[in-house]
């Protein structure tokens, strides 16, 4: 499946080192205006090359409208776009077009269409993304609409975490350093530690969290398209994520139902809550609460280092990649979360329009 969303959805085309990447956005109301220049500060902090921790693969990563926008405002029609590939280097993954890295998709890939792209991942890349980090750009500027801001931050490298609440955090400062975390004693060494991993041609994983504010109560669905699995299943389809938790999350398995259920209040006439044990949502429909959760994405799988595996007629070998690769994918991660969030939330603002009269 290449298109994600319901009314607002994005269908995304290319491979990592194919032509360029590129998509089509559509369902986005006509007469948004908007900020070209923030689609691209989006891109530009998803792009590889931007800090040593980084791949140092170099490219502009600058997209280009083709459709559905005229006179800086949408159309209504189908928004185009594509980014083009432009350092390539394909022959550095050549020894990988008869063998699997180990806990890559190269396997799967294969067994499913019996064909695949070796160079790069082909679309099984990360670099496919960039299109999600384009419409979750679009996507947010339209959230402005109904006052919805979305952040996301590194709050975790390998056994390094923040140990404060998002609320004792200034997010502001999230892109004050260079692995994303506003907390900046843990951001240094958040940075030694994926330095570290990159000395030792290995990688390292970790969470990002987000935060959404702003979101009025009743957007979602109340069975099958429940806000949060919606968020699960967009924070889940992005690279290398292995967990999605939200409000208490696991930990909340821990407490007894006394402590754990928010308690109402009224303020004016405002509704709050107490504490905010359900992030936000209830019965799948948002409360008018901050919505956060909590992404785990893996260490990722290509090592610049040798390691057994199989080759394509099962027989044992071992493989040594060559190429550029992030020894920790956290950094340029944040504005893809950030991204689908922005999809979900534009697709259940779009709905809620259409679910009362």
């Amino acid at each position: 499946m290449n298109t994600f969303g319901r009314v607002f959805r994005l269908t995304s085309f290319g491979e990592s080192h194919g032509a360029a990447i590129g998509g089509v956005i559509d369902g986005c109301p006509a007469g948004l205006k908007l900020d070209l220049d923030l689609v691209q500060s989006d891109l530009d902090r998803r792009k590889p090359g931007q800090s040593h921790i980084t791949t140092q693969r170099a490219e502009g990563d600058k997209v280009e409208f083709l459709s559905g926008i005229f006179e800086g405002e949408t159309t209504g029609t189908p928004i185009g776009f594509l980014i083009k590939n432009q350092d390539q280097h394909s022959s550095d993954y050549n020894d990988l077009k008869d063998v699997y890295r180990p806990s890559h998709a190269d396997y799967t890939y294969d067994q499913k269409y019996g064909k695949r792209d070796h160079r790069g991942g082909g679309r099984s890349s990360a670099r496919e993304t960039i299109a999600r980090v384009v419409a979750g750009a679009i996507a947010k500027q339209l959230l402005t609409i109904a006052g919805i801001k979305i952040n996301a931050f590194v709050s975790q490298v390998g056994q390094i975490s923040i140990n404060k609440s998002y609320l004792e955090l200034d997010l502001s400062l999230t892109d004050s350093n260079i692995v994303r975390c506003p907390d900046p004693d843990t951001a240094l060494r958040m940075i030694s530690r994926i330095e570290e991993a990159g000395r030792n041609h290995d990688t390292v994983g970790g969470i990002i969290t987000g935060v959404i504010t702003g979101v009025p109560s009743g957007w979602g669905e109340p069975v099958f398209n429940k806000l949060h699995a919606d968020l699960g299943h967009a924070m889940l389809g992005i690279n290398a994520v292995k967990g999605f938790e939200y409000g208490s999350g696991f930990a909340g398995t821990e407490l007894s139902g006394s402590v754990h259920n928010d308690i109402f209040v009224t303020s004016g006439e405002k509704v709050n809550t107490i504490t905010n044990h359900s992030g936000g949502i209830q019965g799948g429909i948002s409360n008018g609460q901050d919505i956060y959760w909590r992404v785990a994405f893996k260490p990722i799988a290509t090592l610049l280092k040798e390691q057994r595996t199989i080759n394509k007629n099962q027989e044992e070998t071992t493989i040594n990649p060559k190429g550029r690769h992030d020894p920790c994918v956290l950094p340029r991660a944040v504005p893809i979360v950030e991204a689908m969030a922005a999809i979900v939330l534009a697709d259940h603002f779009l709905l809620s329009r259409l679910s009362k009269i």
